[in-house]
């Protein structure tokens, strides 16, 4: 084993060890009360159909988890797992550098750490992209299968893969590329369309979903590179976010663009990926810029060698993993503060049933007859619901809030 293999699995392993038992957030949450909660059957039968994503990846963590247990850290490393063998493979077939970057990367490492599906579709993709590579028809057709039945979104990868074909005007391999993602979605079809009816229903009856679905805007595009090259980390003032955004992110894409003008499959597949995501999330929103992380591998690629950028991905990495207020939600500590009965968006309370089962959830959009009462305003502007008004006519005033990470809760008192 080489130095520099050994270097890239310790600092690997390392950064994704560090602060692994943050508070889960609502997805995360959502998928541990799966795993937990539904057998192996009524994951296909009874949640997928509700659900907006391929139930793959929920069977694998319920059987992750029925070994390793349902802890943060339990249910983390899953997807830590599905991001080292990525790291591997970059190594393997495009050496050091483009692993070592991909190691460091911020948005990598961030979803390296959730129990989500990102980091399994990334490793399942990348591995589709090697046998397309190689020309591995059998290995393509397995690894596009496994990728779509774990996240939807990678169909934007392998519709670009066919249309690398369609370009080359090589017909016949058009045809049996195509053919590998279309008997994928024939198989998913059933569950596709209940999934699709549901998504069309949560677009015209909760008023600001296609917010969170994400439309194809100039914002949403603009967060591509911005996150690709930071990750998650935000901060206020804004203006001074926007400007580091500038000076860090424009030379880096300015780099990969220059690259990208030598036609290479890498090349052409990463960008083509992203224009027909944001195609037909004119017409459907899919366009944010976490459902294209298994790009950043390819990104990473592109980019090659590149000393000033691997210090800066470990410095955006340092600070989201050593700064609690870069952290996920923190319903960890808000399930601690709360009374046996509290008021929110019931669809929104995995995080409270996951670190505290015993507490009542009602719907916060039902009149509540308690003197007192706990609201927790989650998500309440998504579904554009007004809890304030609705609550000041029935005659309670706010008396008291608490404040957690991203997260709040009030009392509210007659």
């Amino acid at each position: 084993m080489s130095k520099q293999l050994i270097f890239l699995i310790i600092i690997s392993i390392l950064l994704r060890l560090i602060s692994l038992n943050q508070s889960l957030w609502l997805d995360e949450a959502i998928s541990a009360n799966v795993a937990k909660n539904f057998t192996y059957q009524n994951i296909v039968t009874q949640f997928s159909p509700h659900d907006f994503h391929p139930p793959l990846f929920y069977l694998t963590l319920k059987a992750w988890s029925s070994i390793f247990g349902f802890s943060e850290i339990s249910l983390r490393s899953l997807s830590i797992l599905f991001s080292l063998i990525t790291i591997f493979l970059v190594y393997k077939y495009f050496g050091f550098w483009p692993s070592l970057l991909l190691s460091i990367n911020p948005l990598f490492l961030y979803y390296s750490q959730e129990a989500r599906m990102y980091s399994m579709v990334t490793l399942f993709v990348f591995l589709s992209y090697l046998s397309f590579k190689k020309n591995n028809i059998f290995l393509y057709f397995i690894f596009t299968f496994f990728s779509l039945f774990i996240f939807y979104g990678s169909i934007f990868f392998f519709a670009s893969v066919c249309l690398y074909f369609l370009f080359k005007k090589d017909y016949k391999n058009f045809i049996i590329y195509s053919l590998a993602q279309a008997l994928a979605l024939l198989c998913l079809f059933p569950l596709l369309i209940t999934q699709y009816q549901n998504s069309r229903e949560m677009l015209k009856n909760v008023l600001n979903w296609s917010s969170v679905l994400g439309p194809a805007n100039l914002k949403n595009l603009l967060l591509i590179p911005i996150k690709f090259t930071l990750g998650r980390i935000s901060f206020y003032p804004k203006i001074i976010y926007y400007l580091i955004s500038f000076v860090l992110v424009i030379p880096l894409w300015s780099i990969i663009i220059f690259k990208s003008l030598k036609p290479t499959k890498i090349s052409f597949i990463f960008w083509s990926t992203l224009f027909i995501g944001f195609v037909f999330s004119l017409f459907t929103p899919m366009f944010q810029y976490f459902r294209f992380l298994y790009l950043v591998p390819l990104m990473c690629i592109i980019l090659n060698k590149n000393y000033f950028y691997s210090v800066i991905f470990l410095i955006f990495s340092s600070i989201y993993l050593f700064m609690p207020q870069f952290h996920r939600e923190d319903w960890k500590s808000l399930s601690k503060s709360l009374p046996n009965i509290i008021y929110m968006i019931p669809s929104a309370s995995d995080p409270v049933k996951y670190y505290n089962s015993n507490i009542i959830i009602k719907d916060l959009s039902i009149s509540p007859t308690e003197k007192s009462i706990t609201v927790i305003p989650y998500i309440t502007q998504v579904h554009g619901l007004n809890y304030q008004n609705n609550l000041s006519k029935l005659g309670y005033q706010k008396t008291s809030v608490n404040n957690f990470r991203e997260l709040t809760t009030e009392t509210w008192s007659k």
